[in-house]
């Protein structure tokens, strides 16, 4: 598992995760429930080493992610460095920080692009999900960059608490100028799978959500484009995983842990290796994490012989993992995989008459109230 595939090819995405303090306490955040602590973050010219490699990698898009990237006070040098090497960049943001001369700054420093997560239609909701009085910030910050004339993606995280507003929220995105809304359905890592139980809607809400969005890219076609991720726990097919793992974009997280997908870390026994101690385009050729499941030799039955595996490619290795404790297993939502039951009993057991509360999101603190 060490040789590179034959079919490997150069990335063409980086997803730099810069840091995970963030002020929202969303219950469906990705990020593990082992935060990285900014004392051991990747300083400023580690990172400019990274953005370095990952252009001589083949690297064309940078997405500057988190947490949130605008607790860096680096953030608009990172931005200029990466603008400067020719890539295309990405901020992925909550907004919170995005004021008129912060954006403005960013954007001198070479911006072209801004993902702003929305939780809700209305104020009262979208604060309930955030934990924090959050939305009109938003969409202050949504007005400062369509102001400053930059491509806005919305992003929505969809769950059992704000699926049946999915009609509004489309609404609202339209009212906000937005080129483009991802509306993903939850998938279950980090801080999600510990709140599963509160968040996995039921078959009834997707049943409606489906039509309110294929009804909503039929009648905006041409003028905002919409991404709809399912909620695959209800599905009989697994969705692919990132166009196949190792493929087309890695990871990097805060603490320069290099990842084949974002959620990776969850698969315990996955030596995965760091920037600071080997070269980014030796991990992406040559390291055990990045070419343990790429291409299809990896499989087992019932993939090996399915007609869908070049396809689905056996669906999500991390949701496998977390499912059944093998990552080299069918993903157990396919109705094919020999774990499927594990996938019904969830949906037997979770999808409640009331759902529990959710566990906010929490970054460890000092005793003087400061982020680790």
């Amino acid at each position: 598992m060490g040789e590179p595939g034959p079919s490997v090819g150069p990335p063409f995405g980086l997803l730099a995760e810069l840091t995970h303090r963030c002020p929202l306490r969303c219950a469906y955040c990705s990020n593990p429930l082992q935060l990285v602590p900014a004392s051991n973050e990747l300083d400023t010219d580690q990172w400019r080493s990274v953005l370095d490699q990952a252009r001589r990698l083949g690297v064309l898009q940078v997405h500057l992610s988190g947490g949130e990237p605008m607790a860096r006070r680096d953030l608009p040098a990172l931005v200029e460095h990466a603008h400067s090497l020719g890539c295309y960049v990405n901020l992925v943001t909550s907004g919170l920080s995005l004021t008129d001369g912060a954006a403005a700054e960013l954007v001198a420093a070479g911006l072209d692009h801004v993902q702003l997560s929305i939780q809700d239609a209305d104020t009262r909701g979208a604060d309930a999900i955030a934990g924090a009085r959050a939305h009109e910030r938003k969409l202050a910050a949504a007005a400062v960059v369509r102001r400053l004339g930059l491509p806005l993606t919305v992003n929505v995280v969809l769950h059992r608490g704000n699926l049946d507003h999915v009609e509004a929220i489309v609404d609202l995105a339209e009212r906000m100028g937005a080129d483009r809304l991802e509306l993903a359905n939850t998938q279950f890592y980090g801080w999600a799978l510990r709140n599963r139980a509160a968040l996995l809607p039921t078959a009834a809400q997707l049943r409606a959500a489906d039509v309110v969005v294929r009804d909503a890219v039929e009648r905006l076609a041409g003028r905002m484009e919409i991404s709809y991720v399912y909620s695959d726990y209800h599905e009989r097919r697994p969705k692919p995983c990132m166009h196949g793992w190792g493929s087309r974009q890695l990871t990097v997280a805060p603490n320069g842990d290099v990842l084949p997908c974002p959620a990776a870390s969850v698969i315990e026994g996955l030596d995965l290796e760091n920037v600071r101690t080997r070269p980014l385009a030796e991990i992406w050729y040559e390291s055990a994490s990045f070419n343990a499941f790429r291409g299809t030799d990896w499989m087992r039955e019932p993939c090996r012989s399915c007609a869908f595996r070049e396809v689905d490619l056996g669906g999500c290795r991390c949701q496998a993992f977390l499912l059944t404790g093998d990552a080299a297993n069918t993903d157990p939502v396919c109705q094919l995989s020999p774990h499927r039951a594990v996938v019904d009993r969830v949906l037997a057991e979770d999808v409640l008459l009331v759902p529990p509360p959710s566990v906010p999101r929490r970054m460890p603190v000092s005793r003087n109230g400061d982020a680790l």
